[in-house]
């Protein structure tokens, strides 16, 4: 079929691709669609908030909940609730967590496709690098169910590309409020803020603008920053009495029962898994797939790319100080995520480490000479993608 000569179908070839693919994992996976997740604990706060609770009116055994002071609470940080809020007015417990979670998704890899296709990359190879940064990657299956857990990660994981597009937009004000309510889905999404300033700068500078004129452009996006971090923090006071504390602290396995939920002494053991760390499993001579993660550089191969990427900037000396603080960072947010008892529980892949997704699209903006996806790199991706399909259908709440 022949189309307009300069009409772009990209996106809708994308947005079509990205709903066959639900489709048959949903059909695969015997998950809903468009419906709510049996783990709705967003849409019971949303609920609450409109009975004016700051915690659940019951227990619900099922989900991951605080307990403080006999009452219970949701333990993850509250956008989320935000978002879902205005859809209880109409599906009341029914919201469509699992349409959410696809429709985050779905932004993310237009807004990746329009900011890849403005920085000068073709149709094929910036549709390519959009599709397979999302799906070939630990994200793919969290957007099969809004589960509680997945729809913050998701929902940070927008936001965050969100933040990256803008700043290439030279939007900063609305790039930093963008990554400052990540951090109300993710905490340690906050770390972004370090390159986002950082090569923000520096681009500046080497224009010729002044400091000046970069911090007055960059302040009202702070002040945003800094009242969505006061209204993260009012609301945690005025739930357990300190600003930073969204609850996992109380929840039964590490208040009750001696667990601790962040310490560096994780970390060697999740290196074991989540660095070196085969996606299969052995067991009486049945090969399957491992239930409790395996290495992020084949679960999100993004990553290994970044890798490469950075040295072959090394080698060439085409390195820059706004690239050596994406990697600097991600490798930082990869340590505190490590820190993680138990770095995402049952899951495909490694779900914590899709939150270090966005570093490397962030690097492939900052690469103004790179214009197209090489053939390997396509390879692989692609190779991961088919894999992440096959491992969604094996291992799924």
């Amino acid at each position: 079929m022949r189309y307009a000569r300069g009409r772009d179908w990209t996106p809708v070839i994308l947005i079509f691709s990205m709903c066959a693919l639900w489709a048959l994992l949903s059909a695969l996976t015997h998950t809903a669609f468009f419906g709510p997740t049996l783990y709705n604990t967003y849409t019971r706060q949303a609920l609450a908030w409109r009975q004016g609770l700051m915690h659940l009116p019951q227990d619900v055994p099922h989900l991951e909940l605080a307990v403080y002071e006999g009452d219970y609470y949701v333990s993850f940080p509250p956008l989320p609730s935000v978002v879902l809020w205005p859809l209880t007015f109409l599906f009341g417990m029914d919201t469509p967590d699992n349409l959410l979670v696809k429709l985050y998704a779905l932004f993310a890899c237009l807004m990746m496709y329009f900011s890849l296709k403005r920085a000068g990359y073709s149709r094929l190879s910036g549709g390519l690098f959009a599709f397979l940064f999302c799906f070939a990657s630990s994200l793919l299956p969290m957007t099969l169910n809004g589960a509680v857990w997945y729809h913050a990660q998701v929902l940070g994981f927008f936001l965050l590309v969100a933040s990256v597009c803008l700043l290439a937009q030279d939007r900063p004000t609305l790039s930093l409020l963008c990554c400052a309510l990540s951090v109300a889905c993710r905490p340690f999404n906050a770390l972004y803020l370090i390159p986002l300033f950082l090569s923000y700068r520096l681009i500046q500078r080497r224009a010729g603008i002044s400091l000046r004129q970069t911090a007055g452009d960059l302040s009202l996006g702070v002040i945003l920053g800094l009242g969505v971090a006061l209204l993260l923090g009012l609301y945690n006071f005025g739930r357990f009495g300190t600003p930073l504390e969204f609850g996992h602290n109380y929840l039964p396995e590490f208040s009750f029962q001696g667990g601790v939920q962040f310490s560096p002494g994780h970390v060697g053991n999740h290196l074991k898994t989540f660095l070196w760390g085969a996606p299969f499993d052995v067991t009486g001579g049945t090969v399957q797939m491992k239930k409790f993660g395996y290495s992020m550089l084949l679960a999100c191969p993004t990553l290994a790319l970044m890798i490469l990427w950075t040295a072959k900037d090394l080698i060439t000396g085409k390195m820059r100080w706004e690239k050596a603080a994406v990697i600097f960072t991600c490798v930082l947010h990869a340590y505190f995520l490590l820190w993680h008892r138990t770095f995402g529980g049952f899951q495909l892949g490694a779900r914590y480490a899709a939150d270090l997704v966005p570093y490397s699209f962030f690097y492939l903006l900052l690469t103004p000479e790179k214009k197209k996806i090489a053939w390997w790199e396509a390879a692989l991706l692609l190779l991961a993608f088919a894999f992440t399909v096959y491992g969604a259908v094996q291992v799924h709440i």
